[in-house]
């Protein structure tokens, strides 16, 4: 029953976690109720005992088994009550802890039930706060709720946090933007074509990655490529052989739908590889940003028009 117990056994079909220790999954049609697990304390199991009298045991499966078609309810309810009792405290301990040593960041704000964290949008904050106990975003407010209790855990991270904020602020993208901008490759790249090893060529019509970005390649080339000043601007693609000119794409929000995702680049030399989940995650934002401008803009024009029709 304990979590040291639990570790390297495989947990029952369908088990969810409840948070803090606990989880839940089902019976059987023919044993209707729900299946236990929870953090083992002796105060914690009287009070499960106490309220499930009818509770059994289950050594092979390490978890307490509920009978009842309305035992999923019921355990849910008590598991609610124990980790709001256990939240109580924790989030007690989290405020006197920013009392003492607040964190003072524009990207912070201190409210009654938690703290919310809000950024410019940066991976590395996403994977970061996702590391944080009890952490989630909530996007009526556009911001992540972290709960008190969890205060010393952001603390931690903070310095991550904070530093890959302000790396994504518009502004210091911009200012990346200028420093590395290079007017002939921006040329280069609005032709929308890319190097790939004429024998080793990516499958047309899929979406896969270069280093721009993921792209779908429609057609290619079939003489070898002798603009040495367009390859300049590819430094990445180191493999041999001749290379020829591939067309490419934007794709649709269909297709990186459909695109499975790959682990990681398998050979970046050759200059492209299978799409990985960061890859598709980015175009997918890019796209929605799109989207949304273009509809903005289309607003705009429709309320600019109608202010102009006479009345």
């Amino acid at each position: 029953m304990s979590d040291a117990g639990q570790q390297g056994q495989d947990p029952p079909p369908g088990e969810v976690a409840r948070g803090a220790g606990f989880a839940v999954a089902p019976g059987t049609v023919k044993r209707p109720g729900v299946l236990v697990a929870m953090p083992f304390d002796r105060a914690l199991l009287a009070r499960f005992k106490e309220t499930f009298p009818t509770a059994r045991w289950r050594r092979k499966l390490r978890r307490w088994f509920v009978p009842g078609t309305t035992a999923e309810q019921r355990a849910d309810a008590w598991i609610a009550r124990e980790i709001s009792a256990l939240d109580a405290y924790g989030d007690d301990k989290g405020r006197d802890a920013y009392a003492f040593e607040p964190l003072e960041s524009p990207y912070l704000t201190a409210e009654p039930a938690a703290l919310l964290v809000r950024t410019p949008y940066s991976r590395a904050v996403v994977d970061t706060l996702r590391t944080i106990p009890f952490a989630a975003w909530a996007p009526e407010i556009r911001a992540w709720r972290v709960p008190w209790r969890s205060y010393e855990a952001l603390k931690e991270a903070w310095p991550v946090i904070e530093a890959a904020a302000i790396e994504s602020e518009p502004a210091a993208r911009r200012a990346r933007r200028e420093a590395a901008r290079n007017p002939a490759a921006e040329a280069e790249r609005r032709r929308r074509r890319h190097p790939v090893p004429r024998g080793d060529a990516p499958p047309l019509g899929a979406a896969v990655e270069v280093a721009e970005g993921v792209v779908v390649f429609e057609a290619l080339d079939d003489a070898p490529i002798t603009e040495t000043e367009a390859l300049a601007h590819y430094p990445a693609i180191t493999v041999p052989g001749p290379l020829v000119w591939g067309w490419w794409r934007i794709p649709t929000l269909s297709e990186i739908a459909e695109t499975v995702q790959a682990a990681a680049p398998d050979a970046p030399g050759r200059g492209w590889w299978p799409a990985t989940r960061a890859g598709l995650e980015e175009r997918l934002r890019r796209l929605r940003e799109t989207a949304r401008a273009q509809e903005t803009r289309k607003r705009r024009a429709e309320a600019a028009t109608e202010s102009r029709e006479p009345r």
